[in-house]
């Protein structure tokens, strides 16, 4: 695969192509005149907007429905190997290759700042390009979430950095290789991949050593700390490594202010240069520490500390990450949580946000595995609610697992507040219910309530 080259393609087929980091890819063919036409298992607003773009988009697994000219085929691992269209064409001697794999070509003909973290990843990188590019940077970007205010998953620059989030899952990442690396966290997920907790943290360095020998490693503090201090003095000899975080001890050290008119407002401190009093609309500490990246890989880059600040000012956020539908006296916050670590993070903005507020959270619960293996420590973020709806767990690519569903789930829930639902009894719980804010958390179908809640809140408001 190696002999591929990619700037000799005419056409490129995506099996998958509704998947956020699939359709970012196939931006980027298309945007070089490639002509990109792919596969979904269901019609998105994401599928939807490809169509307007000229890409054409198909919904039924059938062979008939193949263009008849592909150079490549670009799936996946979300797509199970026996879809139909998938095994035909592994059988026609057509390139087929692996998202991520595609992603590693690309990556590898620039200088590449990846942004890998079991959370905060797309938000980091999504940061980091919208700094860069407000900061006269033209990079590309291949990112996770849809940028508010840009409407898209992808940038198409003329600077030699390209900025991509880097994938755990399957491990993806391993494709990659970096100039600048990132680690925001380390946490356990995606065990029925890698098999243990210790297992994600080998992952994580197996990751950093792919970063071109002198680059910049940028770690996370507790990240830092789940490698040990050993490997991160190994790091150093091979590698420019920074940790960033909230203690003095960090090469770069953050510093929450407070808020002043709904924005947060922090210090950034290193020996590159400080920034004060830098205002953000993204809440909580997780999102300064994300900030800090952005910061950091922008002083790296040579970027004026005013233009910096002015950016991260103006960054609007990502669509389903702590993304604000409705504001006012009802408020309603949307947000992809699907892990503990995130949902004590979403909750927690809230919580900074609108302190002393009556919260409501809908929390779909994805995968069973993942709500296996991680069901006590679901129960106790979810418990620094005020009140929960749950719903029946997503399965996405998974069979249901005896003894682990919702009820389960809700019965370690400390709350008394406390129902599981159906889409419908959502809704009228949300008609009836008395809150201040109430947030929908999971990364499943619940954004299709989306609409529909800020409909009825909006009339509410008004």
């Amino acid at each position: 695969m190696q002999e591929l080259k990619l700037n000799e393609l005419k056409s490129v087929y995506f099996i998958g192509i509704g998947g956020i980091g699939m359709s970012a890819l196939a931006r980027y063919f298309h945007t070089r005149g490639i002509r990109v036409s792919g596969y979904d298992k269901t019609e998105t607003p994401l599928t939807q907007k490809l169509m307007t773009e000229g890409i054409a988009v198909n919904y039924e697994d059938q062979i008939q429905l193949l263009p008849s000219d592909i150079d490549l085929v670009v799936y996946t691992p979300a797509v199970p190997r026996d879809q139909s269209q998938l095994v035909h064409l592994l059988n026609t001697g057509v390139p087929v290759m692996k998202r991520a794999e595609v992603l590693g070509l690309i990556s590898r003909a620039q200088k590449t700042i990846a942004v890998a973290g079991t959370h905060g990843k797309t938000t980091t990188s999504s940061m980091v390009a919208h700094v860069l590019r407000q900061c006269h940077e033209s990079v590309s970007a291949f990112l996770g979430g849809i940028l508010t205010g840009y409407d898209t998953n992808y940038f198409l620059g003329d600077s030699p950095w390209v900025v991509v989030e880097a994938d755990e899952f399957d491990r993806s990442f391993l494709h990659l290789n970096p100039t600048i690396s990132v680690v925001n966290s380390i946490d356990a997920d995606h065990l029925d991949i890698y098999g243990s907790a210790d297992m994600v943290v080998e992952g994580y360095l197996d990751f950093i050593y792919r970063t071109v020998e002198g680059g910049h490693v940028l770690l996370a503090e507790k990240a830092a700390g789940d490698l040990g201090k050993n490997i991160v003095d190994a790091l150093k000899e091979k590698y420019k490594v920074l940790t960033y975080g909230f203690a003095e001890d960090n090469d770069i050290c953050l510093s929450l202010l407070g808020q002043e008119n709904g924005r947060v407002l922090f210090d950034y401190i290193s020996n590159m240069g400080s920034i004060h009093r830098i205002a953000m609309r993204m809440p909580g500490l997780h999102n300064i520490s994300n900030a800090g990246v952005a910061i950091t890989v922008a002083l790296l880059l040579n970027a004026n500390k005013e233009d910096i600040a002015l950016a991260l000012a103006s960054f609007q956020g990502i669509k389903r990450r702590f993304e604000w539908i409705v504001e006012g006296p009802k408020i309603y916050i949307d947000d992809y949580a699907h892990h503990p670590a995130e949902l004590h993070m979403a909750i927690g903005a809230a919580r900074m946000m609108y302190p002393g507020k009556k919260l409501l959270g809908i929390f779909q619960p994805h995968l069973f595995t993942r709500t296996r293996d991680f069901a006590d420590d679901f129960a106790k973020e979810l418990s620094a609610l005020d009140e929960l709806v749950l719903m029946d767990i997503y399965p996405a690519r998974e069979e249901p697992i005896e003894g682990v569903d919702s009820k389960m789930l809700l019965d370690k829930v400390s709350l008394k507040d406390k129902s599981l639902l159906d889409t419908e009894a959502i809704i009228q719980k949300v008609s009836d219910a008395n809150f201040d804010v109430v947030m929908t958390l999971g990364a499943g179908n619940i954004d299709k309530l989306v609409p529909v809640i800020k409909n009825m809140l909006e009339n509410r408001n008004g």
